[in-house]
């Protein structure tokens, strides 16, 4: 990798404007004034000042260095890759995101000491890790650049939580940059108080050639299946990735292929809807158990568990609470990691059905899943153009109604009794 934006795959537009805000950010750190705590109106106009290059128009919406920005685009585009590759540029100690000093070094493998990284483990961020979160960013960075909080599905902040994030964003210090990820800037995903304080960085789905020879150039996988992987995960790089290097990923993925073969009635659709949510429901268990054993192990021992004084006893007679705290939390994280393994599943559902339409409109399109594209001519030939389209909206309304928290189960069973009656 020559610096720490060459992960970012197929967006060159983001990456030109990142690099300009980082100069400019380095410019601010060089000049003989202290950045005033007022807003990114006034970063901005000292970027201005003191950078080396002539200031951008102010039309420009990547001019200079402001303290909150926005990454959106689709799954897959690289928001939480942008956002740490521009932390990483925002510490670098030569200002350019080089890939090799120490700013860059722990800031991409998350150890810098003023870089935070939320990640929700589960359905949401609560006001309270938000408080704190916000509490610890006001202090000064200890390594004399730039205090950095990332946010990744900041979509996931409860109302509370982003009202303790607008209060920090309309009020900044002098030296904290926030770093939110979210899908898009519709209201639904971020405030609009929130948005009208940042500065959006635009990502898309990267092409899957791009993503095809990315995975060649860094992970060594052959060409023909680097080429199969980035159409099959439709542009996003981690799924690609998986889906190149992982046999149980395969294997899932051929199972839910599999579905539109299997409907031949109600039963059959019922039976196949308790298939793909007992396979999500073991995906997640998987990637879950080690880290939630890990927890309960630290937490007993910190609480005592083992010792053999009075005071250890006691400690753990008085663990309950906390240990209920701890399943809660593991619950939640358990939810969301099925969920998640849930919408993986649909979106490959959505692309077998989409290349159905392909197919029986006849458009010079590739198809997303070359290998099933007989059979997903098969379906062309059977329900037409129209039938198709209807399939694809009831994984699309299975998506969107487990997105607005109805049970998994129920909003699976709706969309596979739909996929067989048409």
């Amino acid at each position: 990798m020559t610096d720490v934006f060459g992960d970012l795959v197929g967006q060159d537009e983001a990456v030109a404007m990142l690099r300009r805000a980082a100069a400019s950010a380095a410019a601010l750190l060089r000049a003989p004034v202290t950045a005033p705590a007022g807003g990114h109106d006034d970063l901005d106009a000292l970027a201005e000042e003191y950078d080396g290059d002539p200031a951008p128009a102010p039309a420009d919406p990547g001019a200079g260095m402001t303290h909150a920005w926005i990454f959106t685009g689709p799954p897959g585009s690289g928001r939480s890759v942008a956002a740490r590759a521009f932390a990483a540029a925002l510490e670098c100690v030569h200002g350019t995101g080089c890939g090799t000093c120490p700013g860059c070094h722990t800031t991409l493998t998350g150890t810098h000491a003023d870089v935070r990284l939320v990640v929700p483990e589960g359905l949401s961020i609560g006001v309270n890790e938000m408080r704190a979160l916000v509490l610890r960013a006001a202090s000064a960075p200890s390594g004399g650049r730039w205090q950095i909080v990332i946010i990744e599905d900041a979509d996931r902040l409860t109302e509370a939580a982003g009202n303790a994030l607008l209060k920090a964003i309309e009020e900044p210090p002098p030296r904290t940059v926030f770093l939110l990820c979210a899908p898009s800037t519709h209201p639904d995903d971020i405030s609009v108080t929130i948005r009208s304080r940042c500065r959006v960085v635009p990502l898309r789905q990267p092409p899957p050639a791009a993503v095809a020879e990315v995975l060649v150039r860094r992970d060594g996988i052959a060409p023909d299946v680097a080429e199969w992987a980035a159409a099959a995960a439709q542009g996003h790089v981690g799924r690609a990735r998986r889906l190149a290097r992982d046999p149980e990923a395969r294997q899932r993925r051929d199972a839910v292929l599999a579905v539109p073969r299997r409907l031949t009635g109600v039963g059959a659709a019922f039976d196949a809807a308790s298939a793909l949510i007992e396979a999500a429901e073991a995906e997640a268990a998987a990637s879950v158990a080690e880290i939630d054993e890990a927890e309960r192990t630290a937490l007993q021992t910190a609480l005592g568990a083992g010792g053999t004084g009075r005071g250890a006893a006691g400690a753990m007679r008085g663990a309950a609470g906390q240990l209920k705290d701890l399943e809660k939390r593991q619950k939640s994280r358990a939810t969301r990691a099925q969920r998640d393994a849930l919408d993986r599943a649909l979106v490959d559902l959505a692309g077998f059905y989409r290349d159905a339409i392909v197919m029986a409109l006849r458009a010079p399109v590739a198809p997303v899943h070359t290998d099933t594209a007989s059979l997903a001519s098969a379906g062309a030939q059977k329900w037409d153009a129209e039938g198709s389209l209807r399939r694809l909206e009831a994984v699309l309304e299975c998506r969107a109604a487990i997105e607005a928290n109805v049970k998994p189960r129920i909003a699976v069973e709706a969309m596979m009794l739909a996929l067989w009656r048409g």
